[in-house]
């Protein structure tokens, strides 16, 4: 047989054998077709990863491709004979290999791609993920090439051509997928395929098994790929992807022919000359012997996909068919199991932790893993020691606890070869037993003590005991169950039944002993008398609770047995066989798999419970129920009133209420009361049994109990039923506790009914007013006794809140509470008729005229918030109020709305030095501060319009007048705030510019200097340098029509005046239009002393002085001439210049003829409020025509001031409309 192959789905079997290919079902062994395409030997075949073809390579030099409906589709041939084939696993390319070249075919393709190579080539094998071919040279060189054939790596092995690699085998399978049992069954230990006068036959191959999980699948190096080698020169050698050997070479003794990898690449299986089928690790660990015929040379093996079946090929024609299954090992103590892996590997794993399931072939990495590198035959484990027994040692481990970290070390080898049945690993002793011989070894493998039994030993337990003294239970066949001690030669007997011991256990306290015999009967025994408490059938394991002395479990015929001390078992199905107890977790082996089965042990509780056998109840639930199991048993102790358990079970489930009863209760009868009726009445209430609680509350005497709990029930027609009084007042309780209820209920109308009944008005107030019941709550103020007066304020707030006001009105009448009655038309903002009630009541002025003017400035009504605050007496919140406002202007550079509250702060300052004397002084310095400010901002209002935006509708001129108006009124003084720094550079930049567009050269470069030495904006720093070259061009002198005159001296004054706006030589302070800023031909003139304001006014306004008249005039003569008038001097004329140049200012003083001789057209007088006199000024140029403000008492061009009233509806400057005082 050169050759076979499986399908991929293993629903075929492929042989090649002389040159045909015969066809088997390998689940029977049918012959399905034997293929005759091939005239010469066929030594090779392939299938294809996908199924849907396969080829056949032949010494015809012929390669066929063929369907998995055995029908050939496509040959091509080689120069040479076909040695070997081999499918791309992840593409259909085909590699098919001649004598000394190899092909690479696909069937997208043309043209077979043939390559030439030095050698003979003798096998061949894809990676895993068909990128790379490796090629078997019979030089002993390995080829690794890509799959367009270019060479990649040379392996050239040390042997050379005396050790030619026959056979090589990538690893496709490096993720270890889980093992998947095999599911068929052969009936007959020889299933005979008969052929071609071959016959076919299964032999069984009874190893080791491995039961657990390894850790996370791991990676060989640093590849995905592992190459396995096997030459002639009887080595089997791993190599890398990238060419690096793996480890040793591992020698066999015999030529290797063929190796394949078994159970998805956890083990190798390899024959040659032997005549055998080996089985070794991935590692290369020799294993076992799958096979070993006579019938020739192992020539081909064959693994059937997933599954544990392999065929063997022989040199005599013969193909045998194997199933592999491995044997448990592994050894338990408490819940600590040991188990062996990949048959070289041991696991340790706690049954009690939350693992539920553990696979023998599965890795969870969450156990300690040892590589033993070996066979391991025989598993031990006792406390913290580990006996592995391999092929011709045993290692001893003990478990160490380090950092943290939890590992077993080796501490002692035996280095001999032990046959044995059993192996048991004690505290300082190595147990074997072999046949019916135990015998005794120390940790070092020195022979103790043999002890030679009667029967063969068929069960071991190590009970336990003191260190290099255990005890051990032995079940022998003869049906003895021996206990032995590891320093005493003499075994005891415990007793003896009459068939053959299969399992046995001792219970936790060692007074039971439990037998498993061949009869599959359970047999339980007490051992101080021998006597047999009970037996079950159907039993093939047996395992005592290793936390309860009366629990067992024992498992036989797909059932668990459940039983608690002498009462019935109970039954469940599972499979598997029971290994151990822990609480309500019981441990079962099923084939390869140990399962942790969590077991409510809810049945022998209630066992318990039925006999009232509380203790043993509680223990039993103990190792595990569920919560409604705890409660039950709690309830059930509670009311045999076993408050010991009840405690105890209420504690478990986290019940603090019924915690709190039983200590109650405890409490009490430590106070000497043990009244049992009203305990349970308690307890029945707790339970929600009322009609019982109160019958018992009824039966002990306290009647008041049931009523109170009925009361808290909201049963109030059950809690009458036990009132035993008739006393009124416990009535009119009972039915505030309904009305109580009522409004928990949401029945709040009957609810505030009951409460008003029940005399608890605020309550019944509370309910009507959260619901808003308007009719209702004033029925009841109304019936209310005025005298009531928390009930009617309450009745007044609900009504508020409901915006009743005229209803909350009426309250307030009827209790008396005038200032309630104010507050509340302040609340609602009704004015008119607080202020009627203030007329009525003026006690309460200030609470009516202080929220008034608060309410006037949250409305911008500023004016009127001052009266108000005036009337209420709030001086200071009056003035609060505008400062706030100018802070805010300036802040926000609003400079006009900051200019007009600096005026109505000057207003106010002068209201208050006219009313308080202790403050006039300083109010008056405030008014004259405030005005000057009030005038800086109103005109830097222009100046900042002009600077920001791209237009202004002010004339050159008055730019440039507004400007000098400014730097006069700072200069000298600390600019304001908003108005220094970049402010005054802006102001600077104005009048620079426009002195120059207006001729003022000598101030245009006085200006541009002066910006010079200030830090400026970069808006305007191009324009100022630019600015300030060119004014050099320009004559250093000012345009004389620029130049302000003094209409009292006629003097000419510079455009630059260093001491202001006042005359350089009579001082006289200029009068400006606070439209266009010109200076106004206005001169200020004072009174004589003794002449008081209203005098004077009434002196001027009585003027007769007649019109002056230059008109043509008829004399007596006939023709007509034109006569001027004598001009007479004018009183005031005359006392302009009575002052000395270069002297203070003095003003012009007129007496009452002057007065008189004054025409009231010329005359403008600004009428201050006390206590400031009025200022009176004369117009010395009537034909200019100036109008002044009634209210600011500003000047202004007559022309301008209209136009500006007919476009703001005020006056510019205080905002207010005013009549203007024209010549």
């Amino acid at each position: 047989i050169y050759d076979i192959a499986f399908k991929p789905d293993g629903t075929q079997l492929l042989v090649a054998t002389g040159n045909k290919i015969i066809v088997y079902d390998p689940t029977d062994g049918t012959l399905v077709q034997t293929l005759r395409a091939h005239k010469d030997t066929v030594y090779c075949l392939g299938y294809s990863k996908d199924g849907k073809r396969f080829a056949s390579g032949s010494a015809d030099k012929c390669v066929i491709i063929w369907t998995d409906k055995l029908t050939g589709i496509l040959k091509y041939t080689h120069n040479e004979s076909i040695q070997c084939l081999a499918y791309n696993p992840v593409s259909p390319q085909l590699a098919s290999c001649a004598v000394n070249d190899f092909g690479l075919w696909a069937p997208e393709q043309k043209s077979v791609n043939k390559h030439k190579i030095s050698n003979r080539i003798t096998c061949c094998s894809w990676t895993s993920d068909g990128q790379y071919l490796a090629l078997g040279l019979f030089s002993g060189v390995i080829s690794i090439r890509s799959k367009l054939g270019e060479e990649k790596i040379k392996i050239e092995r040390p042997g050379g051509s005396l050790s030619p690699v026959w056979s090589l085998k990538w690893n496709h399978n490096i993720q270890f997928a889980p093992f998947k049992h095999f599911k068929r069954s052969i009936d007959a230990p020889n299933v005979v395929i008969r052929g071609v006068n071959q016959f076919y036959r299964t032999r069984g191959f009874r190893g080791q098994a491995i039961i657990g999980l390894d850790s996370s699948p791991k990676k060989l190096d640093d590849t995905n790929d592992v190459l396995t080698v096997c030459d002639w020169g009887q080595t089997l050698s791993f190599y890398h992807l990238n060419g690096k050997q793996i480890g040793k070479d591992a020698k066999l003794d015999y030529d290797p022919c063929a190796v394949q990898y078994y159970d998805q690449g956890k083990y190798l299986v390899v024959g040659g000359s032997n005549k055998k089928t080996c089985l070794y690790s991935k590692e290369g660990y020799f294993l076992g012997v799958i096979s070993d015929s006579s019938s020739g040379w192992v020539w081909c093996i064959a693994c059937k996909p997933d599954s544990n079946v392999v065929v063997v090929g022989h040199q005599d024609g013969t193909i045998t068919c194997h199933l592999v299954t491995f044997q448990t090992v592994h050894g338990l103590y408490r819940d600590c199991y040991a188990f062996r892996q990949n048959l070289t590997n041991v696991v340790v794993q706690r049954l009690n932790s939350d693992i539920k399931h553990i696979d023998l072939d599965e890795d969870d990495g969450s156990k300690l893993t040892i590589k033993c590198n070996d066979l391991v035959k025989r598993i031990s484990v006792y406390k913290d020691k580990l006996a592995v027994q391999l092929s011709d040692r045993i290692v001893i481990y003990q478990h160490e606890t380090k950092d943290g970290e939890s590992k077993y070390v080796p501490v002692n080898k035996i280095l001999k070869k032990f046959e044995c049945n059993l192996l048991v690993v004690c505290s300082e002793n190595i147990i074997l037993c072999q046949e019916s011989k135990l015998s005794c070894f120390s940790m070092d493998g020195e022979k103790q003590r043999d002890w030679s039994l009667e029967a063969n030993i068929r069960y071991i337990k190590v009970i336990g005991g003191p260190s290099g003294r255990e005890g051990m239970l032995l079940g022998l066949k003869n049906g003895q169950v021996l206990q032995i001690f590891v320093d005493n030669p003499f075994p005891i007997e415990m007793l003896k039944i009459k068939s053959s011991i299969r399992c046995l256990d001792l219970s936790m306290n060692r007074t039971k002993l439990a037998i498993i015999c061949d009869n599959s009967t359970c047999h339980v025994y007490d051992i101080e008398s021998k006597e047999l408490l009970f037996e079950e059938v159907n039993a093939n394991s047996v395992a005592w609770n290793t936390q309860n002395e009366d629990m067992l479990c024992y498992s036989g015929k797909g059932h668990l047995g459940i039983k608690a001390a002498g009462f019935p078992s109970q039954q469940r199905r599972m499979n598997g066989f029971v290994v151990g107890y822990c609480g309500s977790r019981i441990f079962c082996l099923h084939v390869h798999a140990m399962r942790a089965v969590d077991v409510p042990q809810s049945a022998p509780m209630y066992q318990y419970l039925d006999r009232q056998m509380y203790e043993e109840a509680y223990q039993i639930a103990c190792l595990g129920v569920t919560e409604s199991d705890w409660h039950n048993l709690s309830q059930k102790a509670l009311e045999d009133l076993n408050f010991n358990v009840a405690k105890k079970a209420f504690t478990r489930i986290r019940n603090l209420r019924y915690l709190e009863l039983v200590q109650s209760i405890e409490d009490r009868q430590k106070r000497g009361e043990n009244k049992t009726d009203l305990f349970m009445g308690d307890i029945h209430a707790y339970r929600s049994e009322f009609a019982e609680a109160a019958k018992y509350y009824k039966k002990a005497g306290h009647s008041q109990k049931a009523v109170d709990m009925y009361t808290d029930l909201r049963m109030f027609e059950l809690a009458k039923e036990y009132v035993e009084t008739t006393d009124p007042s416990e009535r009119k309780q009972l039915m505030a506790k309904q009305a109580n209820w009522a409004k928990n209920t949401n029945e709040p109308r009957e609810a505030a009914k009951m409460y008003l009944a029940a005399g608890e008005n605020l309550k019944a107030l509370d309910i009507i007013g959260e619901n808003g019941w308007t009719d209702m709550l004033m029925d009841v103020a109304r019936k209310l006794d005025k005298a009531d007066r928390e009930s009617l304020t309450k009745c007044a707030y609900y009504l508020k809140q409901l915006q009743q006001y005229a209803y909350c009105a009426e309250v307030f009448n009827k209790m008396g509470d005038r200032k309630a009655h104010i507050l509340l038309q302040v609340e609602i903002k009704n004015w008119d008729e607080a202020f009627a009630l203030v007329e009525k009541h003026p006690e309460f002025k200030d609470d009516v005229y202080v929220p008034y003017a608060q309410w006037l400035a949250e409305n911008d009504k500023f004016e009127e918030a001052q009266k108000a605050f005036h009337k209420a007496g709030r001086i200071s919140d009056a003035l609060h109020v505008l400062e706030q406002l100018t802070e805010n202007a300036v802040n926000e550079c609003r400079f006009n709305d900051a200019g007009y509250y600096y005026w109505m702060l000057s207003m106010q300052c002068l209201d208050i030095a006219a009313e308080r004397t202790p403050k006039k002084v300083e109010m008056l310095k405030k008014f004259k501060k405030y005005q000057k400010l009030a005038e800086i901002y109103y005109v830097y209002h222009s100046i900042q319009r002009y600077t920001d935006e791209p237009f202004t509708s002010h004339l050159p001129e008055a730019l440039f007048n507004i400007a000098r108006f400014l730097l006069h009124c700072i200069s000298g003084s600390t600019a304001p705030r908003g108005v220094s720094k970049v402010p005054f550079s802006a102001t600077l930049y104005a009048l620079a510019k426009q002195s120059r567009s207006l001729g003022a050269y000598k101030l245009s470069r006085f200006a541009y200097d002066k910006l010079h030495t200030l830090k400026l904006p970069m808006r305007f720093q191009d324009l100022i340098d630019l600015g300030s070259v060119t004014i050099r061009s320009k004559p250093y002198h000012d345009s004389e029509d620029l130049q302000p005159m003094c209409y009292r001296c006629s003097t000419t004054n510079p455009l630059l005046n260093a001491q202001g706006s006042s005359c350089i030589n009579c001082h006289q302070p200029f009068v400006y239009s606070f439209s266009s800023f010109e200076v106004l031909p206005l001169v200020e003139f004072t009174l004589e002393d003794g002449i008081s304001d209203e005098e004077a006014c009434r002196l001027i306004d009585s003027s007769s002085k007649p019109p002056r008249s230059d008109e043509w005039k008829d004399n007596d003569r006939d023709a007509q001439s034109l006569q001027m008038d004598v001009v007479e001097e004018d009183p005031f004329t005359a006392r302009l210049l009575t002052f000395e140049g270069g002297g203070d200012y003095v003003p012009v003083v007129v007496n009452r003829v002057v007065l008189r001789s004054l025409s009231r057209g010329d005359v403008f007088i600004r009428r201050w409020a006390a206590p400031l006199r009025f200022q009176y000024f004369k117009n010395l140029m009537p034909e200019v025509a100036v109008a002044m403000c009634d209210s600011c008492f500003q000047m202004f061009h007559a022309d301008d001031y209209e136009l500006m009233v007919l476009q703001k509806q005020c006056c510019p400057f205080c905002r207010k409309v005013s009549d203007a005082h024209e010549d």
